[in-house]
């Protein structure tokens, strides 16, 4: 009898950065490999991914890795795995084309994908593997269902049921998924995020509906904001723009990127008349949707940069009207409030969609519901969300007649260990922890890092800098006061002027006293020079007294 450990690096009270393991005997397979985006206060730090080091340690079990949708909660972090170690990456053609992008930006050469169908079957290590397709905001999206002696292991990542969908590439294929419950299903993995919402998601994360009037009678010029990794929402968007013979510019190099990817394999066609180039686009025509996307949080901080005229190409103008196509969720809602708050301020008209209008494009209760009735599985694991979204999952599954013993909840690294169709421990826990990413794309940052970049943004930063003769210490040159982010240096020039002093006094009372170390001396300083700022300004800013020993010849 196979022997079945079930556990995720990331993912579980969290939103993003999902790794899911599962361990047959000693066979490694992995799913997804993802990132998240970074909270308002981790300054610099631009995604967040999993520390791989369990991964790294048993890399020759690994069987490889299946990438189910190119999102980055799935696949933000595969470079930064692919570099440490070098397995199988296990996809759909979308999403490969998706991820060679990502390698690209990454400066890595050397990988292996294996592309695969979405409904399909596939043998890794002896082991059956089937696919199943499923519905999200992202063509080619698939499910995963791997063989044991107990039954198949599903996981259906990201989906919603949504019978009229007419693009295949986005459909869900229900009769494979009613085929596979026909088959044992030991254990089911179905997301969280959604799991408070009642009903079905479909049809309510459409928009057409919601915007097509306003385009339809925009008096000029259209600007929408959207995700770009949901595509589902841009193609709504061109459909509108094909309808009513409206050109598009498309103010993302990345999205374009994306569309041009969709169209050579086949998957969806937009008129290339309709699209104006970079070169082409004038701030005065009419009569044309700008589509500003970006990915998280990064679609808000660029219509927000358009709002407050930081952006060159595209200037607001009166007449314009404004569509936000994707409310703010999660921890974009900051970004979204301070960016509408601008757009207000320039007296444009504005139609901006909210949560309660549009759904993400993930399972609410009935499609939950409807996951479990065809598939039945013998234990059941809520992923992919916050603690309390993962209790709404679990508590659908018990209405459904579940009994508790058999639905898990986990934390990251803690591990469901079976002996047969027996759940024996969950008490087993790997160390899981968080890699932050600065902007060399390497860069794993500290807390203490962290701290410097809050101090700094809130209280600004002060350099003081004298030089000495290394022999005598006396002060040859200085102090030089540089100041930012503390004060306004022409309405205090006294505490610039008093800061310096402080710095002199400090040297001579240490060279008088016979006891002048640089270092210690620079401490000193520090201090007296903080408790100084604290009670003139109220703040306590970076203090970096700068003192410089010339060895100057007799």
């Amino acid at each position: 009898m196979d022997k079945v450990r079930i556990f995720a690096l990331g993912g579980l009270d969290e939103n993003g950065k999902n790794l899911y393991v599962i361990e047959i005997n000693q066979d490694i397979f992995l799913i997804e490999a993802g990132s998240k985006y970074p909270e308002t206060d981790q300054l610099g730090v631009l995604e967040i991914i999993n520390d791989y080091s369990y991964l790294t340690e048993n890399s020759e079990r690994i069987v490889g890795i299946f990438i189910t949708h190119a999102h980055d909660d799935v696949m933000g972090g595969l470079s930064f795995l692919i570099k440490q170690i070098n397995i199988p990456i296990y996809t759909t053609p979308f999403t490969s084309m998706m991820i060679k992008s990502a390698f690209e930006k990454n400066h890595l050469t050397d990988y292996k994908i294996n592309t695969i169908e979405r409904n399909g079957t596939l043998t890794l290590n002896g082991r059956k593997i089937r696919t199943f397709a499923l519905t999200n905001s992202i063509v080619d999206n698939f499910g995963v269902a791997i063989s044991t002696d107990l039954g198949l292991i599903v996981y259906c990542g990201e989906f919603i049921i949504d019978l009229d969908i007419r693009n295949q590439f986005f459909a869900s294929d229900i009769a494979q998924l009613a085929e596979i419950g026909k088959e044992k299903v030991f254990a089911l993995l179905c997301e969280s995020s959604q799991a408070d919402k009642e009903g079905y998601t479909s049809p309510k994360h459409q928009i057409t509906h919601l915007i097509e009037n306003a385009i339809e009678t925009a008096p000029s010029r259209i600007i929408i904001s959207c995700y770009q990794q949901n595509l589902y929402r841009v193609m709504e968007i061109l459909n509108l723009a094909n309808k009513y013979n409206k050109r598009v510019f498309f103010y993302s190099r990345t999205l374009n990127t994306t569309i041009s990817v969709v169209e050579a394999l086949g998957y969806y066609h937009f008129p290339k008349k309709l699209i104006i180039s970079k070169q082409d686009f004038n701030n005065d025509d009419d009569d044309v949707i700008v589509l500003v996307s970006g990915i998280g949080p990064h679609v808000f901080n660029r219509m927000m940069r358009i709002a407050t005229k930081e952006e060159e190409q595209i200037r607001l103008r009166e007449n314009d009207t404004v569509i936000i196509a994707s409310p703010a969720i999660g921890e974009t809602e900051v970004n979204g409030s301070n960016m509408k708050n601008e757009l207000y301020r320039e007296n444009v008209t504005i139609l901006s969609l909210d949560g309660r209008q549009v759904r993400t494009v993930h399972a609410s209760q009935e499609d939950i519901k409807m996951m479990i009735y065809l598939l039945k599985p013998e234990y059941y694991f809520p992923i992919k969300g916050e603690y309390r979204q993962m209790v709404n999952n679990a508590n659908i599954a018990l209405d459904m007649g579940y009994r508790a013993d058999h639905i898990v909840v986990l934390d990251n690294g803690q591990i469901a260990t079976f002996d047969g169709h027996t759940l024996v421990s969950t008490s087993d826990l790997i160390d899981t922890a968080e890699v932050m990413i600065g902007s060399d794309s390497n860069m794993d940052i500290s807390s203490f890092v962290l701290k410097d970049r809050e101090v700094l943004s809130q209280d600004g930063v002060i350099i003081v800098g004298v030089a000495l003769n290394y022999n005598t210490k006396d002060v040859i040159a200085g102090p030089d006061i540089q100041s930012r982010g503390l004060i306004y240096l022409k309405d205090a020039d006294y505490i610039i002027k008093e800061v310096g002093n402080i710095l002199l006094t400090t040297i001579q009372e240490a060279k008088e006293e016979n006891r002048f170390e640089n270092m210690q001396v620079r401490m000193e300083a520090r201090e007296k020079i903080s408790r100084y700022l604290l009670r003139e300004t109220g703040k306590r800013p970076m203090i970096l007294p700068a003192i410089v020993e010339i060895n100057i010849s007799e």
